[in-house]
């Protein structure tokens, strides 16, 4: 799905919105809500009277890493975002050139045997291109690592030292990795996490969540731990690692057979509860990879809503959002989120899409 609209470069959220005022908070940016066609705008803070008591908001746990660290091949600078650690022990790497603005532009990896150092001593070695990944991701072994806890931890070590956020250039500056937790991520002792912030949920304040919670909202926590986004090519997602624990299943499936709503905090959100879904629309305790991608042919089995950021126009989560809401329900909401000068990206406004008022509407799956 592409929309045909523009998104103006002035409507970047540059800033965390804490960052835009005095006494401003996280939850200090606009929220759009789309009941099919029907659109209204809200503050943020007023999500707690926009959703009902037996609603379920499910979440995602995941912490952001700190996956950016200056690196050189050869005599070229270059900067090495650290995707996902592999089951063998490798890590998906992206290559990227600084260029004084954010992290970077894209650049070319490789060839096959190119070596990369990092500070710390730490070498990784290029072996071969990431399927799916446009090239612009290769499966890259640290030297030196036998195993996938001894490349896991040298890559933590290098990260917490040596690492900082991954940032794009509509930021106005580098920011401290606090910036991009949520409210719901659990520190990783091992150090595993996600690439890049799973930004539906920072709006997301304590005293929003407590006030929810009184209201008769659940929460379900899951995880997915995001890799690196195709910033330029926006390609699908490829494979990461999810968990669905066996209480947030069961909550899951009793709200379903109830009246309330399962709403997906993010798009990380779906596909992890989506992953662990049956045929039945029945979710299950997983914990593993997904390659699943979430699409209008596809259908989703669980979700009945989603709170998620403002995606560009060329990008694949709006595949997503279709299959949630319908085609007609994601281009209304993108007009009016461009006649409003909503902001755009993981620092800006959010979108809640909800089913259309009236009887429940079941999901139903092409498979």
């Amino acid at each position: 799905m592409t929309l045909t609209v523009r998104v103006p470069e002035e409507l970047s959220a540059r800033m965390p919105a804490e960052q835009r005022g005095p006494g401003l908070d996280r939850d200090a940016v606009r929220l759009l809500v789309s009941r099919g066609t029907e659109v209204s705008h809200h503050g943020f803070g007023e999500l707690p009277g926009l959703l009902r008591a037996g609603d379920l908001l499910v979440v995602n746990t995941s912490p952001t890493r700190a996956a950016a660290v200056d690196a050189w091949t050869g005599h070229t600078r270059v900067v090495v975002h650290f995707s996902v650690l592999g089951d063998d022990g490798r890590w998906a790497v992206e290559l990227r050139e600084p260029d004084g603005t954010g992290t970077t532009r894209a650049r070319a990896g490789g060839p096959a045997g190119t070596e990369v150092r990092l500070p710390g001593g730490v070498r990784l070695v290029l072996e071969e291109t990431l399927s799916g990944a446009s090239g612009r991701l290769w499966w890259a072994r640290v030297t030196g690592a036998s195993g996938i806890g001894a490349a896991g931890l040298a890559v933590h070590r290098l990260l917490r030292e040596y690492g900082r956020p991954i940032r794009y250039s509509y930021t106005e500056r580098d920011q401290p990795l606090s910036v991009y937790q949520t409210v719901f991520a659990l520190p990783s002792p091992d150090g595993s996490g996600s690439a890049e912030m799973p930004s539906a949920a920072r709006p997301f304040t304590a005293r929003l969540v407590a006030e929810l919670v009184s209201r008769g909202v659940q929460f379900a926590p899951v995880s997915l731990h995001t890799g690196v986004a195709s910033a330029e090519a926006h390609e699908p997602p490829y494979p990461e690692r999810y968990s669905v624990p066996g209480a947030s299943a069961r909550l899951i499936n009793a709200v379903k057979a109830g009246d309330g709503r399962v709403v997906a905090v993010g798009t990380t959100a779906v596909r992890a509860v989506e992953s662990a879904s049956g045929a039945d629309g029945v979710v299950r305790a997983r914990d593993g990879w997904t390659d699943l991608v979430v699409n209008p042919e596809r259908g989703v089995r669980v979700v009945d809503g989603l709170l998620t950021g403002l995606h560009e126009p060329e990008a694949s989560h709006l595949l997503m959002l279709e299959a949630v809401a319908g085609r007609a329900a994601v281009d209304r909401g993108y007009e009016e989120a461009l006649r409003g000068l909503y902001l755009w990206h993981e620092f800006g406004d959010v979108h809640l899409l909800l089913p259309e008022e009236g009887p429940h509407t079941e999901h139903c799956c092409s498979n």
